[in-house]
C-alpha cells in the first residue's frame, strides 16, 4: 500500500484534459455489449472501477478490446450473454454490481456476482427487492450483501417508487426493463443523475422521460454507437479543490460532462464565492460537455442538506475538506448515504481532518467542519492521514493538505486508482513539481 506525501503551498495552473466519466463509461460498455454489433467508446474512463465492468462482461462471453485511446466491444444483443464459468468480480465498483445485477435478472442462466471485502460490505438489498418483485432469483448473505445468486429469466414490468434517491437502483430497474413483458417505470422523488437514460436512448431504446418518472419499452433492438466519453466532472471536482484551497491558482478543464444532474456542485461552489466559469457548452452523445476554468478564490462557506445530498452524493468528501479553508465552514446533513459507501465516509473525513488540525463535528447523518470563523486553530497542520481504502477520502485529504503547514502522509493513496488513477500526477504537475 503506496503512501504520498502532499507538501503544501505553491499554486495550480495550467490546462486539464479529464480522463473520461466513469459513471458514463459503465452504461456505455453495458449497453455496448448488448447491443448488435460493434461499439467503439474513445475516452472510456481509466479508473479501476470501469476496468472491473469490462471483465464482468468479458465473463459473461462478450469480446472487448481496449486500448488506450479507444475501446471496442462486441456487442451480442440482449439475449446473447452466456453463463460465466466462474463467479462475477466487481472488485470494489458499486455501480458494476448493481447495473449488472439489473441486466443479469434478464438472464436465462444462473450467476453470482461478488466484490471485494469493502464492496460485500455495502447494502444491496436496495436492487434485490425490486428486481425479485420483477421475477428474478436473488439469493444473498445476511442484509442482503454481495455475493449475489442471481438466477434470471422471464421478468415481469413493475412500477417502482425509489425509497431513497440512487441512480444505480434506478439504472438496475431499467436494464432489467429491458427484458420484461411489458414497458416498467420507475418514479423518484428527487432527480439523481440520468446518464442511463440519456445512454439507453442513445442506443435506440425506447425511453420515456418526465419530471420524476422514467419508462422503459422492453426488447428494444439496441443499435452499435461511436461515443466519446466526456470528462469527468467528479474527478474534476478534486482538481477544482486545490484550486480554491492554493492562492494564485488558475485552472482549466477542457471538454468536461456538464449533464445537470451532474453540476449541482459548481452552482453551490459559486454560491460560496468561487469564480468558476463554464464556455464552449455543447452536445455530444446526448449529454453535455464543456471547457470549466477556475480561479482561487475566497469561499464563504454553506450548507448541503435535503435534496441537494443525493445531487451532490460523490461530491461531499471534497466539500467537507473545503470547510476549513471557508470563512463560515461546510456544514452536510441528511447524508446518512454516506456511512454505506466504500468506507464509512462521514467518520473518515472527521478522523482525517481532525488530524490535521480542523474542528470537525460529527453528526449520525453528516458533519461540520468549522471556518476560520470558528476554528480555534489559525491554520491546517500536515498530518499522517488514513483514507480506510476509500479513493474520494484519499483525494480529498490530499486537497486539504494542500494548505496545511507541514507536511501530510496520506496512507493507501493507491485507492485513488479506484476513479482517477492520474489524480497525484496531474496534481503534481499542474503545480510545477513533475
Amino acid at each position: 500500500m503506496a503512501r504520498k506525501v502532499i507538501e503544501p503551498g505553491g499554486a495550480i495552473s495550467g490546462v486539464v484534459e479529464l480522463p473520461g466519466d466513469k459513471s458514463i463509461s459503465h452504461r456505455y460498455a453495458i449497453l455496448g455489449a448488448l447491443a448488435e454489433g460493434t461499439t467503439e467508446i474513445c475516452n472510456y474512463a481509466s479508473a479501476a472501477d470501469c476496468r472491473s465492468t469490462l471483465e464482468c462482461l468479458q465473463r459473461l462471453g462478450v469480446r472487448i478490446d481496449a486500448q488506450p485511446d479507444r475501446t471496442r466491444i462486441a456487442g451480442v444483443g440482449l439475449g446473447g450473454l452466456k453463463a460465466p464459468r466462474h463467479k462475477l468480480d466487481a472488485e470494489n465498483s458499486g455501480s458494476t454490481m448493481r447495473m449488472l445485477a439489473g441486466v443479469l435478472a434478464g438472464q436465462p442462466f444462473a450467476s453470482t456476482l461478488t466484490g471485494d471485502r469493502s464492496l460485500r460490505k455495502r447494502p444491496m438489498a436496495r436492487i434485490a427487492g425490486p428486481l425479485r418483485q420483477m421475477g428474478a432469483e436473488i439469493r444473498s448473505a445476511d442484509g442482503d450483501r454481495a455475493p449475489l445468486e442471481i438466477r434470471g429469466g422471464h421478468l415481469h414490468a413493475i412500477d417502482y417508487t425509489l425509497p431513497i434517491p440512487s441512480a444505480q437502483v434506478k439504472s438496475a430497474v431499467l436494464l432489467a426493463g429491458l427484458y420484461a413483458d411489458g414497458v416498467t417505470t420507475v418514479r423518484e422523488s428527487v432527480r439523481t443523475r440520468d446518464h442511463t437514460e440519456l445512454a439507453l436512448r442513445e442506443f435506440g431504446a425506447a425511453v420515456e422521460v418526465e419530471k420524476g418518472i422514467a419508462r422503459i419499452h422492453p426488447h428494444p433492438k439496441l443499435e452499435p454507437r461511436h461515443l466519446t466519453v466526456p470528462g469527468d466532472i467528479s474527478a474534476a471536482l478534486f482538481l477544482i479543490g486545490a484550486a480554491l484551497v492554493l492562492p494564485g491558482s488558475e485552472l482549466m478543464l477542457h471538454n468536461v460532462g456538464l449533464n445537470p444532474t451532474r453540476t449541482r456542485v459548481l452552482d453551490f461552489l459559486i454560491g460560496m464565492g468561487a469564480a468558476i466559469a463554464v464556455a464552449s457548452l455543447q452536445s455530444r452523445d446526448g449529454e453535455l460537455v464543456g471547457d470549466v476554468a477556475i480561479r482561487h478564490a475566497a469561499l464563504e462557506g454553506g450548507q448541503v442538506s435535503g435534496a441537494q445530498v443525493a445531487e451532490m452524493i460523490d461530491e461531499l468528501p471534497m466539500l467537507a475538506a473545503l470547510g476549513a479553508y471557508t470563512e463560515k465552514g461546510i456544514e452536510i446533513h441528511d447524508a446518512k448515504e454516506l456511512r454505506v459507501k466504500e468506507s464509512d465516509r462521514i467518520a473518515a473525513l472527521a478522523e482525517g481532518l481532525r488530524q490535521m488540525g480542523a474542528n470537525v463535528e460529527e453528526f449520525p447523518d453528516g458533519l461540520r467542519v468549522a471556518g476560520r470563523e470558528g476554528s480555534t486553530s489559525s491554520r491546517m497542520r500536515g498530518a499522517k492521514v488514513d483514507p480506510h481504502g476509500d479513493h474520494r477520502i484519499a483525494m480529498a485529504l490530499a486537497v486539504a493538505a494542500l494548505g496545511a503547514e507541514g507536511n501530510t502522509t496520506v496512507l493507501d493513496a493507491d485507492c485513488a486508482a479506484v476513479s482517477f488513477p492520474e489524480f497525484f500526477g496531474a496534481l503534481s504537475r499542474l503545480r510545477g513539481k513533475s
